[in-house]
């Protein structure tokens, strides 16, 4: 998560950590449908208008760190060196990112959201909006010619191995099975190229 700097910034960023924990032992204790946001709001202490002005929707409050996961990924492709190759760099992070959705304790938020329609259609379109992120980074990398089509598809993969890696018996080894296929088929599209992220000749 992305450490506020400013005195405002910090308790903006503490109100909404309260909350989204506050939200989540609500959730897991009665029940994701048994809540409402003004039993979230009354027990965080805060105002209804509080909560919706750091979580647009109830679902939101279960996805938390919505916006860092997006972040971290297309960081991992726009903060790479130049000569980084683009699928491994994508790889740590996807390893870094599994490792904390199965920890200790996790599983029983996931089985909420699993349990929830609402909550399963509001994580498949969050997932395509950061597929759609990581693809417009990766496209606007200039050496990394490939065409839109191939930067979304790409993305999607990369986003894909999240869930999939994280109902793996051995995560970490899925994630590695995972991205030798989507390394394979980087490659096929710009055989010329090379997985260092540079343009070939």
């Amino acid at each position: 998560m992305k450490v506020p700097t400013g005195r405002r910034e910090r308790k903006k960023a503490a109100t909404r950590q309260k909350i989204a924990d506050t939200a989540l032992r609500l959730f897991l204790e009665r029940g994701y449908d048994a809540v409402g946001i003004r039993d979230v709001a009354a027990e965080a202490d805060v105002a209804v208008t509080t909560v919706f002005s750091h979580f647009a929707s109830k679902e939101a409050l279960v996805f938390e760190q919505d916006e860092d996961f997006e972040r971290r990924l297309t960081q991992a492709v726009t903060g790479r060196a130049p000569q980084d190759p683009l699928i491994p760099a994508l790889r740590r992070e996807m390893h870094a990112l599994v490792r904390h959705c199965t920890a200790d304790g996790a599983a029983p938020i996931w089985g909420m959201i699993d349990a929830s329609p609402a909550l399963r259609e509001y994580e498949e379109s969050m997932m395509l909006r950061h597929a759609e992120s990581l693809a417009t980074a990766i496209a606007a990398d200039p050496g990394l010619p490939r065409t839109t089509t191939a930067c979304r598809t790409i993305a999607r993969f990369v986003i894909g191995a999240h869930s999939l890696a994280r109902e793996a018996a051995d995560p970490d080894a899925a994630v590695d099975e995972i991205f030798r296929m989507i390394e394979a088929a980087w490659e096929v599209t710009h055989p010329s190229g090379n997985s260092a992220g540079t343009a070939g000749p």
